[in-house]
């Protein structure tokens, strides 16, 4: 993978706050945020913009002012930007980052070094960081206890921790995924009925016998429910395609990021479902196995109150009446394992979606929305 070494500095905050950090060379702004985000320690709980010569990126809302619209994150490169641009994260603390490339970076992504703690989440900015410092240095003053209780202790920066959350949020291709596109390499004929052949679906249930609970071998795609759905996944994001009764990856299969950018693109980026995911992801990866109504127990509080159906608010029954149909879509991109009556993070619950990977190392209690 061809990296690109980017120097990251928060001004005017003391201890200094820098980090070195190779990424993929190919990431668009969209991703940079959110490798920037773990990158630093922020918790992608407030807006950002990244601003270069004049011209602002970041999420465009579809009720503002044209006129005012920054442009479109999610399709602008990081190589299209100058050698240094601005990262403003936060516009109630108005956190600005310095970010100059440096040039081509190592092998593979990750953090290279730093120095620094970030500053907690809301804080107040520098003025409001510099006031924490002062006091949580001086067990006497009046406003210790309190700040102390709040802020808890604040974290020292760990180059390893941060080095793995950075390669976790670039991702990797989930294996059912390889497994797969790796039989259709040649070109696989489908059946009359559309669906993959037998010797294709025995193939897939020798890798992954757990997808099918009985006994004896599968005879057609059903029967594997996680490969049925995959099947279907593949075609909807572009990683494979039917021409003439034979199915086949497409060229973006081969390219390692564009297959991990393309199945996040399944699950609406910020939409129910993401948020959904993402949550049942995290607390998983962060919890161990649970029951399923322990999971619900901890899943529906952290969902807010923001979503609804016709016009009302969703219930508990709702949500977890989504998550049960999402539950065959999860299994089948290694987001979650186990059965029916106890679910557990799936191999790729740390590497797929960004947001639980950020998500997952928080201290519990204390997610960021």
């Amino acid at each position: 993978m061809q990296t690109t070494r980017l120097r990251i500095t928060v001004p005017d905050v003391e201890p200094r706050v820098v980090r070195v950090i190779d990424v993929p060379a190919a990431v668009t702004l969209a991703e940079l945020h959110q490798l920037l985000q773990v990158a630093l320690g922020w918790t992608d709980s407030h807006l950002h913009l990244l601003v270069a010569d004049g011209v602002r990126y970041g999420v465009p809302d579809p009720d503002g002012d044209d006129a005012l619209q920054p442009r479109d994150e999610a399709t602008a490169l990081l190589g299209e930007m100058p050698v240094r641009f601005e990262y403003l994260y936060d516009f109630g603390d108005s956190w600005e980052h310095e970010v100059e490339v440096v040039g081509a970076g190592g092998e593979g992504p990750g953090c290279v070094e730093g120095e620094g703690a970030c500053p907690p989440e809301d804080c107040g900015g520098v003025p409001g960081y510099e006031h924490l410092l002062e006091v949580l240095a001086d067990p006497s003053h009046v406003e210790y206890e309190h700040l102390r209780e709040w802020a808890g202790e604040l974290p020292a920066f760990d180059r390893e921790a941060t080095d793995l959350l950075i390669r976790q949020t670039v991702g990797e291709v989930p294996e059912s995924v390889r497994i797969v596109l790796d039989l259709l390499a040649g070109g696989v004929k489908l059946t009359p009925g559309g669906r993959l052949p037998r010797a294709v679906v025995r193939a897939v249930q020798e890798q992954r016998p757990d997808w099918y609970p009985l006994e004896r071998p599968a005879s057609i795609e059903e029967d594997l429910p996680p490969l049925a759905v995959l099947h279907d996944i593949l075609r909807k994001v572009g990683l494979a395609r039917l021409a003439r009764g034979v199915l086949r990856p497409t060229r973006a299969a081969g390219d390692d990021v564009e297959v991990v950018r393309r199945l996040r693109r399944w699950f609406e980026p910020g939409g129910y479902e993401e948020m959904l995911a993402t949550t049942t992801v995290a607390v998983l990866a962060a919890s161990g196995p649970l029951a399923r109504e322990d999971l619900l127990r901890r899943v529906v509080p952290l969902m807010g109150v923001g979503w609804g159906v016709d016009g009302r608010a969703s219930t508990d029954e709702e949500h977890e009446l989504s998550l049960n149909w999402m539950s065959a879509e999860l299994g089948a991109l290694d987001l979650l394992a186990g059965g029916w009556h106890t679910w557990e993070a799936g191999p790729s619950a740390r590497t797929l979606l960004p947001r639980a990977t950020a998500l997952a190392p928080l201290p519990a209690g204390r997610p960021p929305w």
